[in-house]
């Protein structure tokens, strides 16, 4: 009687954390793309905008528990080995990610403060105050560096989608198997 090995797969948080991230950040996608579905002004785009903000800035919060559990447990290996070239280009393409998820919200937030100088607390009267002073030349700045980011990014999550389907269609490994 033969018994198959489990597939190794990524800590339970780690997965946890990347479909969780992954659901944010298309939720972020599609409340700021579909605003223009609302008149300039109405509650209702303000609403959509909040809402893409709060989910941004929830991003931002769950970066570091991220890394962290990242950085505490080891990456399970592919199986088959990938060659050294493959496996370059996909840690490249990982630090790519890390850096958009922190980034982008970072840019979102201070586009904010350096606008209206507090974020304010939806359905109360808190804020949390700016630690800069308002500046609406460099706000517009922060905001075209992260309308470009977020145009840009849809190539790299689309090349992340397209590496995990050729890795388990074509290549037929694990790679999506560890993170599922």
């Amino acid at each position: 009687m033969s018994s198959a090995s489990p597939v190794s797969r990524y800590a339970r948080s780690a997965r946890l954390l990347h479909w969780l991230m992954a659901l944010l950040v298309l939720l972020a996608y599609v409340l700021i793309l579909n605003r223009g579905q609302f008149e300039r002004g109405s509650l209702e785009r303000q609403w959509v905008v909040l809402s893409h903000f709060w989910v941004g800035l929830l991003v931002l919060a769950l970066v570091l528990p991220r890394l962290l559990v990242r950085h505490r447990h080891p990456v399970p290996p592919i199986t088959p080995p990938l060659a050294k070239s493959l496996e370059t280009v996909g840690r490249l393409t990982h630090y790519g990610l890390y850096a958009f998820l922190l980034a982008q919200p970072l840019l979102g937030l201070f586009t904010v403060w350096l606008t209206i100088g507090a974020v304010k607390i939806p359905s109360s009267t808190w804020a949390l105050p700016s630690p800069f002073p308002v500046d609406p030349e460099l706000a517009k700045t922060l905001k075209g560096v992260h309308l470009w980011l977020g145009k840009a990014f849809y190539w790299v999550i689309g090349l992340h989608v397209l590496a995990a389907l050729w890795h388990h269609l074509v290549r037929k490994d694990d790679t999506l198997k560890r993170m599922c």
